[in-house]
């Protein structure tokens, strides 16, 4: 058996889906809305599966979908795409990162990588034969600068992941941070691998702006989008993948081999749902935001320290002023007490994690995040007792 694989442990977003389970607690753990998604985008790819082609199709994507994936990014992002050469469809986004970092490094290769990250980054990374560079970041704000770059850059790094807004802190980096990190990018000549899923899950009136557009980014970002955050449909797994043809050309060998293609119903749907009219994706932000608003003011009133979260599903609680310095428990306790589940952001990182943070999802209907209010009330006076 391969020895990091074998030697991972159980990850604590199962320990808490499966304590949730048993004490049928309210589940704010797992990062999935409780709505079905839009109903037309669900009926087109219900009548692509009985009417549609249902076997291989091409292994880049419908061109369908690379055209509409191309016209969407142009609309929303001012991105100048080729569909043909520039525009790759996956099976959903991990895929594509899996893939990216099979293709673009060796093994004793550098990869910068900031935490809090994604739970898959790192296994993926140290699989892959890469060697992990660490930028930490730090509640409240979680930002970075030139020096804490200089501090991860060496003239062995390759690759740096960049997930954009950021899970699990709920920041949007706007034009500054990315200038930063473009620089740095180009001046010991990296490739960035952006995961930019949350980029049309953001609040406040702010707009993604993505790495690509940087200056000296064009040709040396992968950029990796997301179907299942754009419509709420978190099961379909379509990503897609875009970069300058000379790295799409082997990014596209290393998906050959891994999944090959994506289920054509989805991507039809996926193709008539990116070009769905503004007011969707505006609809869709401003009940997230709601939602978030909405979860924000009751964990105030029940005394606990609210982060900012300017983006994604996420919403995050600073623990240190109850004097808990162990995230874990602290979660654990929430679950088996309470009967609420969170995730503990010390999971997120790949070494000296900051522990006094837990994140809560808020893309659930008014009335689960109601019932999960009513089961924290009292849990700060507790804590400070």
């Amino acid at each position: 058996m391969n020895s990091l694989f074998a030697g991972l442990g159980v990850s604590v977003f199962e320990v808490m889906s499966r304590l949730a389970r048993e004490r049928d607690a309210v589940n704010l753990g797992q990062g999935f809305p409780d709505d079905p998604g839009p109903a037309d985008v669900r009926a087109k790819a219900a009548e692509a599966v009985v009417d549609g082609w249902n076997q291989y199709p091409p292994m880049l994507g419908l061109p369908e979908l690379r055209a509409a994936v191309a016209a969407h990014y142009r609309r929303f992002q001012g991105l100048e795409l080729d569909p043909e050469r520039e525009v790759m469809v996956t099976s959903g986004a991990t895929e594509a990162i899996a893939g990216a970092l099979l293709a673009l490094i060796e093994p004793g290769d550098e990869v910068v990588l900031f935490q809090p990250m994604y739970d898959a980054y790192l296994p993926l990374v140290r699989r892959a034969g890469g060697v992990p560079r660490f930028v930490t970041l730090k509640p409240p704000r979680w930002t970075f600068d030139a020096a804490d770059l200089a501090a991860a850059f060496t003239d062995r790094t390759r690759v740096v992941l960049f997930n954009n807004p950021l899970n699990p802190t709920g920041v949007v980096y706007g034009r500054e941070s990315l200038e930063i990190l473009a620089r740095a990018c180009v001046r010991h000549d990296a490739i960035a691998l952006c995961d930019e899923v949350w980029e049309h899950v953001v609040f406040d009136g702010l707009r993604h702006t993505p790495l690509m557009a940087m200056e000296g980014m064009r040709e040396r970002t992968v950029k990796i989008g997301s179907a299942g955050k754009i419509f709420s449909l978190t099961g379909w797994k379509v990503g897609f993948v875009m970069a300058a043809p000379e790295l799409l050309r082997v990014l596209a060998k290393a998906h050959q081999f891994i999944t090959f293609t994506t289920p054509p119903n989805l991507q039809t749907a996926v193709a008539y749902g990116l070009a769905k009219d503004d007011s969707y994706f505006a609809a869709m932000r401003a009940g997230y935001q709601r939602s978030r608003d909405r979860f924000a003011a009751g964990l105030a009133a029940r005394g606990f320290s609210v982060l900012p979260s300017a983006g994604t599903y996420f919403l995050n609680v600073d623990l240190a002023p109850l004097g808990c310095d162990d995230d874990v428990a602290f979660c654990r306790d929430l679950v088996e007490r309470r009967g609420v589940a969170a995730i503990p952001v010390s999971a997120f990182y790949g070494e000296a994690p900051i522990r006094s943070v837990a994140r809560f999802c808020f893309a659930k209907r008014d009335a689960t995040l109601d019932a999960a209010l009513a089961r924290l009330e009292g849990v700060v006076g507790e804590a400070r007792a």
